[in-house]
């Protein structure tokens, strides 16, 4: 991730912020800040994977919107991890590799118990680096599956991905622990099919499990 990156993202959420605010229906506006253990994965039939673990932490914005329904923008920087088999000719083991990225959240919340209890849902937008590995020696391992790809060939994963979300927030006022399952809707390896590697067709969706908190000042 370049700073760039970074900086745009950071601004929109603050314009995305400001706007909301203005346009709040009944004045309930929060701004918080959240932290999140994650479980992710990638669903592929291209390769063996082992679920990784991870963090994401940032800052987010809730407010009424109409009815039982408010709205949280959110924007998140997140560092996951993964695994996937290889070898290195003689012993097969799990290559451990891992994403960092920038996340930006647009959701609807539907008041289940108001500023109590919410089901939260809607899209984000990811971008993210390359997937590294994480240990030099595993970079020339060959994956399973494969007669010449290498670890270090899956890195330049598609940099631009949404998701959807689903999940749950309950709490109080200025706490909130949550919960969310995002799902991948785009093909996080659609840009390994442009290196000319040992196939073309590699297809693969994200999913995360967040467990995490919500602090609102």
């Amino acid at each position: 991730m370049n700073r760039l990156t970074i900086l745009f993202f950071t601004l929109a959420f603050l314009i995305l912020q400001q706007s909301f605010a203005q346009r709040n229906y009944d004045e309930y506006n929060r701004m918080g800040i959240q932290g999140s253990y994650m479980l992710f994965d990638i669903t592929t039939d291209d390769f063996i994977t082992t679920q990784g673990t991870g963090f994401a932490g940032g800052f987010t914005t809730r407010g009424s919107f109409r009815n039982a329904f408010d709205l949280v923008y959110g924007l998140s920087f997140m560092g996951s991890n993964l695994s996937i088999q290889g070898s290195d000719g003689i012993k097969t083991e799990n290559i451990e590799l891992s994403v960092q990225g920038v996340q930006l959240q647009f959701l609807g919340s539907y008041n289940i118990i108001k500023h109590h209890l919410t089901l939260e849902f809607g899209p984000t937008l990811n971008v993210s680096g390359k997937m590294k590995v994480k240990r030099d020696a595993q970079s020339d391992y060959i994956i399973t599956g494969y007669d010449a790809l290498k670890a270090s060939d899956l890195e330049n994963i598609s940099p631009i991905n949404f998701r959807v979300v689903g999940g749950l927030s309950a709490g109080i006022e200025s706490f909130r622990a949550t919960a969310q399952y995002q799902y991948g809707v785009t093909n996080m390896l659609n840009r390994l099919n442009d290196q000319g590697l040992e196939k073309d067709d590699f297809e693969g969706n994200s999913g995360t499990i967040l467990l995490g908190a919500v602090v609102y000042f």
